[in-house]
């Protein structure tokens, strides 16, 4: 039997087409389980090792004796502390918790105790609608003492102690589990106010003294810039 050219051209072009059908369809076979690249989530700190932020209570108890008739300067003083860390970790959404003791021997002297409080806080600068004055009874304590509490946000930091591979072999070349762990840890222990992770703060009311002026010549036709003194006002005359 014999064969034209023209019949083994288009024979060996067939297995050419062929060839390269396998090839296109090796290309497209996907990677089998466990051997895919990390993908960045795999890879950034903050994906693999979070801080979690949780609210706390933080509380302060105040002693009341049964014949008080009001805050000690020790006592003072520890509030206006107390105070000051509530505003450094507070958020505008924290309220102040004031539990007075009802029923006791004492509940005399926490009353009078608890509007020195309410003065005290009021001066420092927190609103009336920022506390919140609750009754508690307690059997155990003859003199239960007055408790002051509010939530404030705490950092919950990583734990850096997982090492199940070797460092100095890794294949697939892939971040190792405790990569970037010790940052993160770090990072949620020097927070100073770990709500500040949840979003940014709220900010304080504005200062509307001079708004309320420029906007008083403004409704009457007035000038509104600020007067400038000789030494303020620019010549357009050159020195002569």
């Amino acid at each position: 039997m014999t064969y034209s050219k023209a019949h083994i051209t288009s024979g060996a072009k067939l297995v050419f087409i062929a060839s390269l059908s396998v090839l296109a369809l090796t290309g497209c076979k996907h990677m089998e389980p466990g051997t895919r690249v990390a993908g960045w989530t795999l890879i950034d700190p903050a994906q693999r090792h979070p801080v979690l932020v949780s609210q706390e209570p933080t509380t302060i108890d105040i002693q009341v004796p049964s014949g008080a008739y009001g805050l000690s300067p020790r006592q003072r003083s520890r509030l206006v502390q107390y105070y000051g860390n509530y505003r450094e970790t507070d958020d505008g959404t924290s309220r102040l918790v004031i539990s007075a003791p009802s029923g006791a021997s004492n509940e005399v002297a926490a009353i009078r105790m608890v509007e020195d409080i309410r003065k005290l806080l009021s001066d420092q600068g927190v609103k009336d609608s920022n506390i919140v004055v609750e009754a508690y009874h307690e059997e155990s304590d003859p003199q239960p003492p007055i408790r002051l509490s509010y939530l404030r946000h705490v950092a919950h930091a990583p734990d850096c102690s997982k090492w199940p591979t070797n460092l100095a072999y890794e294949p697939t070349n892939i971040a190792y589990p405790d990569f970037g762990c010790s940052t993160q840890r770090a990072f949620a222990v020097q927070v100073a106010n770990p709500a500040d992770l949840l979003g940014p703060r709220t900010m304080t009311p504005r200062s509307s003294e001079r708004r309320d002026a420029i906007w008083r010549k403004y409704a009457k036709g007035e000038a509104t810039a600020s007067e400038k003194s000789e030494d303020e006002k620019v010549s357009s005359r050159g020195k002569e």
